[in-house]
């Protein structure tokens, strides 16, 4: 391309995060904010909390063995009438211990909070994919807010070196009086206004760069860009309808809800349950002593041994069982109106980063061509301008028109980038292939 042109490329290398040898990559910055960022930390714990919902409701299958002893010191005075009153202490120590063991043999409702427990593991699961697949989506767009900070900043500066040798180039002509004073005033005029452009662009990529720093955990290094002319194919399969369909199946806040209402089907079972009896296997192993009583004249030692069946029968418990039943059932309404909800707000999301997707290719298709244009009407402009066909603000007009195009340009082809994410993540297949997809297309 012409001068013009290559200083648009070439300075998005001079910007302040590009001062490290080894620049890092999308893959990078995404392995260390799965290592750093505390919104994925948090959603790792909550993965680790919502696994032990299994133990939990296993344990209510299984037997409860409990112990239970005592030591009791014993004051006594009786009195014996015959012949006259007589008072008879008595001082002694009972103690003893129990062991029981309960089986459950029927009990409805745990059977049914342990398929309820399997069902909360698996929703555990799935909002922590939903939070892997989150941090790929916020790491990426961190990312590329950084890279379009960056050539904000670059653009700036290109366009300002430019105006700068519009300026002298006007100045000279007034000198030899081939040209106005206007000349250099408006090309004074176009330069202060990049100079304060050139200070908000280096606001916005130092807050770019906080911004990913608090995702990773470090100051930023120098990212690695998009390549020059890099080919961006349409999404595949290349039809919405089909991303709709798996969006309304796939989608994690769809599985969730999905997971969701049949906990809530079965807590209706549960509850009803509190009408079926229960039988429990209960064995017993107990011993008790008395010490030496000078009313028994003797201690005691006893042991015992139980193991039979326990039948319990709810007959009336006040309404509590029957208000929870109706309580459950609303609570099951509302779990699928929950997914429905998620069904259409998940097709809705694929239907827009699908049209942001195929949008986002015509308009880089549209910007590379437009790019080419504003070159040739830059040299058009400047060759006029030399001539005296042209006037200075027609040469800063087209460079304008340039630097705004390739700045509009990277914008549009990260875009598409992060449009292609967020259609993945709404079908709920976004990974780590899709990282380094994006990777390979990086310098």
């Amino acid at each position: 391309m012409k001068k013009a042109l290559s200083l648009i490329f070439a300075g998005a290398f001079a910007c302040p995060l590009a001062g490290i040898a080894h620049a890092a990559d999308l893959l990078s910055v995404y392995r260390d904010a799965a290592t750093h960022d505390a919104q994925f930390g948090a959603a790792r714990a909550a993965l680790d909390a919502g696994r032990e919902k299994l133990p939990q409701g296993r344990a209510g299958l299984l037997p409860t063995i409990g112990l239970g002893a005592s030591t009791v010191w014993n004051e006594t005075e009786s009195t014996r009438r015959v012949n006259g009153a007589t008072a008879v202490p008595a001082d002694y120590n009972s103690n003893g211990w129990t062991v029981t063991l309960t089986q459950p043999i029927f009990r409805w409702q745990n059977w049914v909070a342990y398929h309820q427990a399997e069902i909360s593991v698996a929703i555990a699961e799935a909002q922590f994919g939903a939070a892997r697949m989150d941090l790929i989506l916020r790491a990426a767009q961190a990312y590329f807010d950084v890279l379009l900070a960056q050539d904000a900043l670059a653009t700036a500066r290109a366009q300002k070196t430019a105006t700068v040798e519009q300026l002298e180039s006007a100045r000279r002509n007034f000198e030899v009086g081939t040209a106005t004073n206007t000349d250099s005033h408006e090309a004074q005029a176009r330069f202060d206004l990049i100079a304060a452009q050139e200070l908000a662009a280096q606001n916005d990529l130092t807050v770019k760069g906080h911004a990913l720093q608090m995702l990773i955990g470090k100051p930023p290094e120098a990212l690695k860009r998009l390549r020059q002319g890099v080919a961006m194919t349409p999404p595949q399969p290349a039809d919405m309808n089909q991303w709709v369909e798996m969006a309304e199946t796939g989608a994690a806040t769809v599985q969730i809800a999905q997971a969701s209402l049949e906990i809530a089907q079965r807590e209706i079972e549960k509850q009803r349950a509190g009408h079926y009896p229960a039988i429990d296997l209960v064995a017993t192993r107990g011993n008790s002593a008395q010490t030496y009583s000078s009313t028994f004249g003797t201690g005691v030692d006893s042991k015992a041994s139980t193991i039979g069946l326990q039948l319990s029968l709810p007959l009336f418990a006040g309404g509590a069982v029957s208000s929870k039943d109706r309580e459950a059932v609303a609570l099951k309404e509302k779990a699928a109106a929950d997914l429905d909800h998620a069904r259409l707000s998940a097709a809705l999301a694929a239907r827009q980063a699908y049209l942001g997707v195929t949008s986002g290719l015509s308009q880089v298709r549209a910007y590379e061509a437009a790019l080419i244009s504003s070159q040739s009407a830059l040299d058009s402009n400047k060759l006029g301008y030399d001539v005296g066909v042209r006037i200075n603000i027609d040469v800063l007009n087209a460079q304008t028109q340039l630097y705004d195009t390739a700045q509009k340009l990277a914008r549009a082809r990260l875009d598409t980038l992060a449009a292609l994410l967020k259609l993945k993540l709404a079908a709920g297949n976004l990974g780590d292939e899709d990282v380094l997809a994006i990777n390979a297309l990086l310098e």
